[in-house]
């Protein structure tokens, strides 16, 4: 089954009523309690919040009759993946919180996430809501890119330094360094003043931030454990899809959105970037011995 336009537009119209109401339901709530999920990787990821469960909940009352109506799969953050991505010929990908740092400590830089994702992997649909600027981001495949409703374009202008979005953890990662190396080296090549670093969000804002600025990037280096997930990347894919901007591993291919082995994201690497230039020195530099991973 292939969706036309129209069922398109209505279920990305679905997704922004869904993330618009969890997120306010967000902004108007502080943590009530942290449980810890597990013993290992990131913080972020050992914690879940009751309000994680909430919004869940409110995106899931909109979205669940689009399930048996169309037959469409679901995989969310704080659920079981129950396969149903392999069997559907489409998936809702859901994160209701994505950027559980900021939100516990209540600065900016979370999200709420809503993605359609086709079963060979393509993003169809892509919905982000800010609770803090209080901006829907949203995109359709071959509709385009927007936010708070207006077409979102890419700035034409160069900008006079190179910016790196990233999360929290990166400041204390063990590749911190080489990756601020390499860039620094990308900046001075291409003329900037440096390189500007900004660890303050989660994966969906970093790569909004990215999308707003003239020359910027998101990046993780490929690892086997952890990075990220599914929910994590699969919205913003299809806004810098319709964008005309960067999104893949760091070999270039676009993202395995829907791998049968695991929801993990990172075993290739991530990469959100303004522009092809600075996407293929990227690249070139992660090919080169000071940037080689696992991937």
């Amino acid at each position: 089954m292939k969706l036309s336009d129209t069922e398109l537009t209505e279920l990305a119209e679905l997704a922004i009523e869904a993330a618009t109401a969890a997120g306010e339901m967000i902004a108007r709530t502080r943590p009530e309690q942290i449980e810890h999920k597990s013993d290992s990787g990131s913080l972020a990821s050992q914690v879940v919040t009751e309000v994680d469960r909430r919004s869940e909940a409110i995106i899931l009352e909109t979205l669940r009759p689009t399930l048996e109506r169309l037959e469409l799969g679901l995989l969310t953050e704080e659920q079981p993946d129950d396969g149903g991505r392999f069997r559907a010929d489409y998936f809702w990908c859901i994160d209701p919180i994505d950027g559980t740092l900021p939100f516990i400590e209540g600065t900016p830089g979370y999200a709420v996430s809503i993605a359609l994702v086709r079963r060979d992997g393509t993003p169809t649909i892509g919905v982000m809501y800010d609770p803090v600027g209080k901006m829907v981001i949203h995109a359709i495949a071959g509709a385009g890119a927007f936010r708070n409703g207006q077409p979102w374009e890419l700035q034409a202008s160069q900008g006079t330094a190179l910016s790196l979005f990233t999360d929290k953890s990166f400041l204390a990662s063990e590749e911190r360094d080489e990756i601020t190396t390499g860039l620094e080296k990308i900046a001075r090549d291409l003329g900037l003043a440096g390189l500007h670093v900004d660890a303050s969000a989660g994966a969906v804002m970093n790569a909004c931030k990215v999308l707003a600025n003239p020359l910027a990037c998101y990046l993780k280096l490929p690892k086997q454990d952890g990075g990220g997930s599914l929910w994590d990347y699969a919205a913003t894919a299809c806004l810098f899809r319709e964008a005309g901007a960067i999104a893949t591993d760091l070999h270039g291919h676009p993202f395995a959105l829907n791998r049968p082995d695991s929801t993990l994201m990172c075993h290739r690497g991530i990469l959100f970037a303004t522009n092809e230039t600075l996407a293929d020195r990227i690249r070139a530099r992660f090919r080169s011995s000071q940037f080689r991973r696992l991937g």
